[in-house]
């Protein structure tokens, strides 16, 4: 009987010292986000990071990874290289393998090399510099390089407008997107026969006199005037051309495309040209669910930042769900090379970089309208 009683005994104390270990939350899958949460690019950064934080709660919703829950660390890089490389820094100490980000190019070129001597990869939803174009490193995006961009733009502008003088402007706080940007414009549009006729430079963030650049890009009797810049200098820029010319012909680069532009540009946006790869007039069922989804969670819209984060955040969890014992994220990824999209399908070589289709969009009535 007293045998019996410890044989018992035994087999309680046993279950209530693995009580602990049943009961324990299964390990959570982290990833992390870094991109520009406060200052001029915000509206960029914080689009791009809902757009990721909702395809993790719709994951966790569902159940998981493979039934462990994912969880977010976010850190904003201020659109500064030393906080950038500092907070990159901070994702890798904590042993997070994959980092969605960064949203700007210049912060891309910033943390790279600190990325590249880690065993983590960045996957950007937005940065589109050739600088890191066809390179067997640590940073792989979703998104097309800014030839695609820039040379559909210059095309249209061509071809469709008629625009032979091109005065452009860009901001050099973001030069390896900028130049790049400019610089694959310019190859498309002067081997059509056009002319970049002026240049003008600023640096976002500094008091800059916007209105003396305007009567600048104007004297030089350009028949389109090309912006380059965040949304919020766009809208600027927009403002004083409009102010000294209502009928100017106005283009501008993706980056600046945000729904921040319209509003803070007001009716000085009408007309306004700009090649991305968000189609807003999209009717598919996948895209208005996420939409729905979207605006019921965050009470705005997503534009193409939101989109592409929601986009690099379902690349992530889908190499994290498929990954086998001992492959890296990096290598996942390449393997599987292609992607469903919310619109489109995007498909991934072995550098890392994106492919994906663009869109001409013209903004009329404060809404960017898909013409091609």
């Amino acid at each position: 009987m007293l045998r019996l009683i410890s044989i018992v005994q035994l087999v309680i104390c046993a279950a209530l010292l693995a009580l602990p270990t049943a009961c324990r939350k299964p390990e959570a899958v982290r990833l992390g986000f870094v991109g520009g949460l406060s200052g001029r690019v915000a509206d960029l950064g914080v689009a791009g990071r809902n757009g990721v934080q909702l395809a993790v709660e719709q994951r966790n919703a569902a159940g998981g990874i493979n039934g462990r829950p994912v969880e977010l660390v976010v850190r904003d890089d201020e659109q500064n290289p030393e906080t950038a490389r500092r907070v990159v820094g901070e994702l890798i100490g904590q042993g997070i393998e994959l980092v969605i980000g960064p949203m700007t190019s210049s912060m891309a070129t910033a943390v790279v090399p600190l990325v590249n001597v880690s065993g983590s990869i960045l996957l950007s939803p937005t940065v589109t510099t050739t600088e890191l174009a066809g390179k067997d490193d640590n940073f792989l995006r979703v998104i097309s390089v800014t030839s695609d961009y820039a040379s559909k733009n210059a095309r249209f502008q061509y071809e469709k407008f008629g625009a032979r003088r091109v005065a452009a402007i860009y901001d050099t706080g973001n030069r390896s997107y900028s130049e790049s940007w400019l610089n694959d414009f310019s190859s498309t549009f002067t081997a059509l026969g056009g002319k970049i006729v002026l240049t003008k430079t600023f640096r976002s963030g500094q008091d800059t006199a916007f209105q003396l650049l305007a009567q600048e890009l104007l004297l030089s009797q350009a028949d389109t005037v090309l912006i380059i810049g965040n949304a919020v200098d766009a809208a600027l820029i927009c403002q004083q051309i409009r102010k000294l010319d209502q009928n100017k012909r106005i283009a501008m680069s993706e980056w600046a495309s945000t729904e921040r532009f319209t509003e803070l540009a007001g009716t000085a946006s009408e007309g306004v040209m700009v090649a991305q790869f968000l189609d807003r007039n999209d009717s598919s069922q996948r895209y208005r669910d996420f939409l729905a989804a979207y605006r019921a969670r965050f009470r705005q819209e997503p534009g193409f930042a939101g989109v592409a984060g929601y986009d690099a955040a379902q690349v992530a969890l889908e190499a994290c769900a498929i990954r086998k014992k001992g492959e890296s994220l990096k290598n996942v990824i390449i393997r599987k090379g292609s992607f469903q999209g919310l619109q489109q399908p995007l498909t991934i070589d072995r550098f890392g970089d994106a492919d994906r289709k663009t869109f001409t969009t013209v903004i009329l009535n404060g809404q960017y309208i898909t013409v091609k």
